[in-house]
C-alpha cells in the first residue's frame, strides 16, 4: 500500500464515491510499499480474524469502517467535555501510579517505584473525591488498569474511563439524572457525526429525558419470575443486609455501561468503615485529610468509553473499539 499524493480538477459526480469524481489528475508516490497488504483494505468489512486484525493494528485502522468508529469515539469524548463543563466541572489529572489499591490488592498491576510498592491506578476514585473539596464539580478522561485476568470479549486490562464527581447532591438520584444528561448529549454527537453511517452506529432514535430505572429488589422480582425462586439463593442477588446502598449501573443494550453512587463523605463514618472491615487507616491517611476539614455530600460516575462504543456500533468484542487493546494474552503492538 502506497501513500500517493493526488491532484487534479475535482468534478461534482453523484454517481462517484463521495459525489465528487478527479479529473486530468496527476499522481505521485510519497512512500512506495515494499510489501502487499496483510488483508484488503477497499473491502466494506476487513476479511480476516481479530487476532490477525489486531497483529496489523496498524494498517487495520485505516479501513474506512474501524477508522470511523473512533471518529464516533473522539465525538463522544468531546460532548461529554463540553456537557460536564456547562454544568460547571472542571478537568483533572490524577496520578496513574498510585501507593495504594484503589480496589482489592488481587485486581492491581504492582511495580518497583525506585525501590517502593506502587500501583497502577484502578480508578481516579480517591483523587476526585478528595477535588470535589476544592473544585465541588470534577472529571477526567483517562486510562485506568485491572489485572484481572479475564479473557472474553467485554473485559480488558486497560481501558479509558470517564469519570465525574460532584458536591452537594442530595443523593444518588442527582448523579443518575447527571449522567442521563450526560449520555444524551454523547449520544446525540455520536448519532449526528458525518461518520456515523461508515461506523454502522446504531443510536435509539430518541433518548428519553429519565431513563428507565429498576430498583434493586424489583430487579430481583423478575428474576425469581423468570427463572425461579431459587435464583435468590445466589450468594451474589440475596444481600444478608436488608439496607441497600445509593448506588446504582447503568445498562446499555444489556451490557453494564456506567456505575455510580453516592459517597461517605464524614469523617467518622470513614473511620467506623474502615474498623468494620479492618483496613489500616495509614496507608489513606492522604485521601481521610480531606474529610477532616468538611466535605459536601458528594457522588459520581464513570463510564466505559470502549464500551460505549463498542454498544453505539455494534462491535461483538470491545477490542475492535480500542486503538491497540491491553489483555490477558496482548502486550504488542
Amino acid at each position: 500500500m502506497e501513500r500517493i499524493r493526488t491532484s487534479g480538477l475535482a468534478i461534482a459526480e453523484p454517481r462517484a464515491p463521495g459525489g465528487v469524481e478527479v479529473r486530468e489528475a496527476q499522481i505521485r508516490v510519497l512512500s512506495p510499499a515494499p510489501a502487499g497488504l496483510p488483508f484488503d483494505l477497499f473491502r466494506p468489512t476487513i476479511g480476516a480474524a481479530l487476532p490477525t486484525i489486531l497483529d496489523h493494528a496498524a494498517v487495520a485502522l485505516r479501513h474506512p469502517r474501524r477508522r470511523a468508529a473512533f471518529q464516533l469515539m473522539d465525538a463522544s469524548v468531546a460532548a461529554y467535555r463540553a456537557a460536564l463543563r456547562a454544568e460547571g466541572f472542571t478537568e483533572v489529572f490524577t496520578p496513574k501510579i498510585v501507593a495504594t489499591a484503589t480496589e482489592s490488592g488481587a485486581t492491581c498491576f504492582r511495580l518497583d517505584y525506585f525501590g517502593q510498592v506502587a500501583y497502577l491506578a484502578q480508578s481516579p476514585q480517591l483523587y476526585k473525591q478528595m477535588l470535589v473539596g476544592v473544585f465541588e464539580r470534577v472529571f477526567e478522561v483517562a486510562p485506568v488498569f485491572r489485572a484481572e485476568p479475564h479473557d472474553t470479549p467485554r473485559h480488558l486490562n486497560e481501558y479509558v474511563s470517564l469519570d465525574a464527581e460532584m458536591g452537594f447532591i442530595t443523593d444518588h438520584r442527582d448523579v443518575m439524572a447527571l449522567l442521563e444528561r450526560v449520555v444524551s448529549a454523547m449520544a446525540r454527537a455520536a448519532g449526528e457525526h458525518p461518520a456515523a453511517p461508515q461506523a454502522g452506529a446504531r443510536l435509539p432514535v430518541a433518548v428519553p429525558a429519565a431513563f428507565p430505572a429498576l430498583h434493586f429488589s424489583e430487579a430481583l422480582e423478575l428474576l425469581a419470575n423468570e427463572f425461579g425462586p431459587d435464583v435468590l439463593a445466589e450468594p451474589d442477588l440475596a444481600p444478608a443486609r436488608p439496607t441497600y446502598s445509593n448506588s446504582f449501573d447503568l445498562l446499555f443494550r444489556g451490557l453494564e455501561l456506567a456505575t455510580g453512587g453516592q459517597r461517605l463523605h464524614r469523617h467518622e463514618d470513614y473511620e467506623s468503615a474502615m474498623r468494620e472491615r479492618r483496613i489500616e487507616a495509614g496507608p489513606f491517611a492522604g485521601y481521610l485529610e480531606a474529610f477532616c476539614y468538611g466535605m459536601s455530600p458528594h457522588g459520581g460516575f464513570a463510564i466505559g468509553l470502549e464500551r460505549w462504543v463498542q454498544q453505539v456500533v455494534g462491535a461483538s468484542n470491545l477490542r475492535e473499539t480500542t486503538l491497540f487493546p491491553r489483555d490477558l494474552n496482548r502486550l504488542l503492538p
